[in-house]
């Protein structure tokens, strides 16, 4: 039977390693450093999957432009005193592994830097899978197209031929500013509820899920 997509690009926080925890964490903690209010832990998930520079605006916004600088500092410093220990979500590592085996090309659109994504990549032991990436250091932030965009033309697909895979509304905008295809797993930074407004093909409550609708569906 022929497949349905040619191109799966995965988010990575949240999608496929379960640190949306940690982020919040990182996040609180960076806003407690510089005497900023932290942020409550919804409106610190909210931002999860922006570019880094965005979501601390969004979560610190009466923070002097000066500062910013000092609050990206604390919040690698408290994510990376912990991003180590942190896991992939049952069953993606196999996962990913069998899709690449099976002829699909393999992506990773993200709100990381290049450098953070390169880290996860390496202490995740997935990069060999994975034939191209952008990060929201070198493209617009989600939800800009302009990841989706770049992926498509480096790769050859067509737009049809494409399917976004991410955790947050920003995942599902960005794939529907692209005119891409999405599909939504809710259990990582954003709400089911939230997800399923912007109507993915599916919205998907468990990791295990993940595999099995792609096998049927992809």
């Amino acid at each position: 039977m022929a497949r349905r997509f040619e191109l799966l690009v995965f988010d990575w926080d949240g999608t496929l390693l379960d640190s949306a925890a940690a982020i919040v964490a990182a996040i609180r903690a960076a806003c407690s450093d510089l005497g900023v209010a932290a942020p409550a832990d919804e409106r610190a998930r909210h931002v999860i999957g922006l570019g880094l520079h965005d979501a601390l605006r969004h979560v610190a916004p009466d923070l002097p432009e000066e500062r910013y600088p000092q609050m990206v500092e604390r919040y690698r410093h408290h994510y990376l005193a912990c991003d180590h220990e942190l896991r992939l979500f049952d069953g993606v590592a196999e996962l990913i592994g069998e899709l690449s085996r099976a002829g699909f090309l393999l992506a990773v659109a993200t709100g990381k830097s290049r450098h953070g994504l390169e880290r996860a990549l390496r202490l995740s032991g997935l990069g060999a899978h994975f034939h191209a990436s952008r990060c929201a250091d070198e493209c617009f932030s989600k939800p800009h197209p302009q990841m989706l965009d770049e992926l498509l033309e480096e790769l050859s697909v067509e737009r049809e031929r494409a399917l976004m895979i991410g955790d947050t509304t920003h995942d599902l905008q960005m794939a529907h500013n692209a005119g891409v295809a999405c599909l939504a797993v809710a259990y990582g930074a954003h709400s089911a509820c939230e997800l399923d407004a912007l109507r993915p093909l599916a919205s998907l409550r468990e990791p295990r899920e993940l595999s099995e609708w792609l096998w049927q569906n992809a």
